[in-house]
């Protein structure tokens, strides 16, 4: 059974619209937009997603084309199963989230490493990066032709929302430890801890 990922759904999705090539698709990706939501960055990895789909019978070589004096590239068609299976992830995408161990919230479990002061600063310089990423897609967007259907914008609100609210809540958390109102002192944490545990021994 074929892995789901974002790179797996759009491949299959772009060889429903028409058989194309590799190249095509990570072209077509980026033009889109697409690759702000679909990690296309490493080309070795598309043409490994493109073998597993071929493997299991949702892709198939339909011959090659030639484009001046560049190589021969393969084209990729979408078969009937792998157009069935791209509406099933999209629905399963849709309706059931899967929980994934994002790496910001590891290090909000285990901030008290770190000193608050330290943490504020460290939490500062995402913050700067997250307004800098919000103001960059709030430009991107206004700059789009107005022609363009919704329908191809709506992961880019989605981002949208989900950067503002990223956004206030960093600066919240970094107005609390600035001024004191989170605090904490590591030595007592790992006392309280202690305690805890402890008291939650089973009798002997």
């Amino acid at each position: 059974m074929t892995q789901r990922s974002g790179l797996a759904l759009a491949v299959l999705a772009l060889a429903a619209e028409e058989p194309m090539h590799p190249y095509r698709m990570q072209q077509l990706i980026r033009e889109r937009g697409k690759d702000q939501v679909v990690n296309v960055g490493q080309r070795s990895q598309l043409y490994k997603t493109i073998d597993r789909l071929v493997r299991d019978g949702l892709l198939v070589a339909q011959g090659t084309e030639r484009a001046s004096a560049r190589p021969e590239r393969t084209v990729y068609a979408v078969t009937d199963a792998g157009r069935d299976l791209a509406v099933t992830w999209t629905l399963d995408m849709l309706t059931a989230p899967r929980h994934e161990f994002a790496e910001f919230t590891a290090a909000l479990a285990y901030l008290p490493l770190l000193d608050p002061e330290v943490a504020a600063d460290a939490l500062a310089l995402r913050l700067s990066d997250r307004r800098g990423e919000l103001e960059r897609l709030r430009r991107e967007l206004e700059h789009l032709p107005a022609a363009l259907p919704r329908i191809v914008l709506v992961e880019a609100e989605y981002a949208l929302a989900h950067l503002e609210t990223d956004v206030a809540w960093i600066a919240g958390l970094v107005d609390d430890l600035h001024s004191g109102a989170l605090s904490w002192d590591r030595a007592d944490l790992l006392d309280q801890a202690r305690r805890l545990e402890a008291g939650g021994e089973d009798p002997p």
